[in-house]
């Protein structure tokens, strides 16, 4: 996770993201809150039993660092990705310091840097534009341009998973920006944006991929659920047992049904990241999560 310093909803994106909105209070109040939102995720994070590696951000000039799970991404095996980012301005949150801690900390064998496509404009934003099934190893992609084709194709080849694209749109006809806020894949369940996907047959294979071999359960998330983050979710580990984070405003989105399919397989921890959520992400974004074997502490 990543303490921004200056958060601000960023205008380079507003464009193409339509869960942006603008802040009420001025800029210096809006960069305490959101520090003061990553201050106490990360902490109740860490009280549940979460391993969490808190960074503060140093650059005034990236509203957009607390979103570190779109430039980097971990996979089993010692494997590390860097992305290309559609935003200029956010190009500079791909930090050194964060990859060096990754392999001293961490098994890592190779890292896999994408970013040198960002002047051909071509742009994959990690696990933003991606959604990875890593147990039947699929990535699902809602079409758009942070998720070029060619690139994903390339790192679905490199990592050895299948690529499923789908059209998907918001309540509007606009284009879902980033697939992390309309699909969670967890071990026993799935929430996701069904009515979303334009096409037909292409939904219907995607709930069939999802369900394979039976053992998860689809939870349907309405388009309002979706605009109210519920859908922008992450199963953690902590201390041995499952849990499921997300925003306080995407708990309260939920209906009882699916929140009892959501109990019977992991602890919930809602977290609130109002300020946050103004830059049209929430909790799933907050989270570079972790595919690496730990090394062992010399002693």
């Amino acid at each position: 996770m990543v303490r921004p310093q200056r958060f601000l909803p960023n205008p380079e994106t507003a464009a193409d993201n339509v869960f942006q909105a603008l802040p009420e209070v001025a800029r210096d109040e809006v960069a305490r809150l959101a520090h003061d939102e990553v201050t106490r995720a990360a902490q109740t994070l860490t009280e549940a039993g979460v391993r969490v590696h808190l960074f503060d951000d140093t650059d005034p000039q990236r509203p957009d660092s607390v979103f570190p799970n779109n430039w980097f991404s971990t996979h089993p095996g010692g494997h590390v990705a860097l992305f290309p980012m559609y935003a200029p301005n956010r190009r500079t949150e791909r930090r050194a310091d964060i990859v060096e801690m990754l392999k001293r900390q961490y098994r890592v064998q190779q890292v896999i840097d994408y970013s040198g496509m960002e002047p051909d404009g071509l742009f994959l934003e990690g696990t933003g534009a991606m959604v990875i099934d890593h147990e039947l190893r699929i990535v699902y992609v809602a079409r758009s341009r942070r998720a070029d084709p060619v690139l994903l194709e390339r790192f679905c080849s490199m990592f050895g998973y299948e690529p499923m694209v789908m059209d998907a749109v918001d309540q509007t006809g606009a284009p879902i920006y980033h697939t992390n806020v309309m699909m969670t894949i967890a071990t026993d369940f799935v929430m996701v944006g069904l009515g979303l996907i334009a096409d037909h047959a292409r939904r219907e294979e995607v709930v069939m991929r999802l369900g394979a071999r039976g053992r998860r359960e689809i939870i349907d998330l309405t388009a309002s659920q979706i605009a109210s983050f519920a859908g922008n979710a992450i199963e953690l580990q902590a201390d041995g047992r499952r849990i499921l984070a997300l925003s306080t405003r995407a708990l309260a989105a939920l209906r009882d049904d699916q929140r009892a399919v959501i109990e019977r397989s992991c602890e919930i921890i809602a977290l609130p990241v109002p300020t946050i959520e103004l830059a049209g992400g929430s909790v799933r974004c907050m989270i570079a999560g972790l595919h690496l074997d730990a090394r062992e502490l010399v002693r």
